[in-house]
């Protein structure tokens, strides 16, 4: 099993998520919220970053990174996403790359995600998801 995460209602209506080890994020349905269909793609998004960090700190330099932006196809019908675009930006203008430089960082990152994003791995299979209800009365 991972990380544990439970989430807890705000008097205002929004929620927290927590993590056993502290971590915490708001969301909710309103402005200035993640609704629970932005935090897939914040997910996405997230572990794209976090998977490539090495591959482009290691030709960009330290402290570099990806700009992710993740969209996604919503159906009303379904209430489901049926796909999510994401797309990868390096800034690598103060690298002075060669187009082959430039080449091989791009077939780098996608090597790194196709390997390490567990969300994109996720979220590329039919992932069952049990649901327990417990009332206490």
């Amino acid at each position: 099993m991972g990380k544990r995460i439970w989430v807890e209602r705000n008097k205002d209506g929004s929620w927290d998520a927590f993590s056993e080890d502290g971590a915490h994020v708001k969301f909710g349905h309103g402005k200035g919220l993640f609704s629970p269909g932005d935090l897939m793609k914040v997910a996405l998004a997230g572990c794209g970053a976090l998977s490539s960090e090495f591959a482009v700190e290691h030709t960009v330099g330290e402290g570099h990174g990806a700009h992710i932006v993740v969209d996604g196809t919503y159906d009303n019908d379904s209430d489901s996403y049926l796909a999510f675009e994401e797309q990868i930006t390096v800034d690598a203008t103060d690298a002075d790359l060669s187009a082959e430089d430039a080449n091989k960082l791009e077939e780098r990152v996608r090597r790194h995600i196709d390997k390490s994003c567990t969300v994109k791995h996720t979220m590329e299979q039919i992932t069952p998801v049990r649901l327990d209800v417990t009332i206490r009365r």
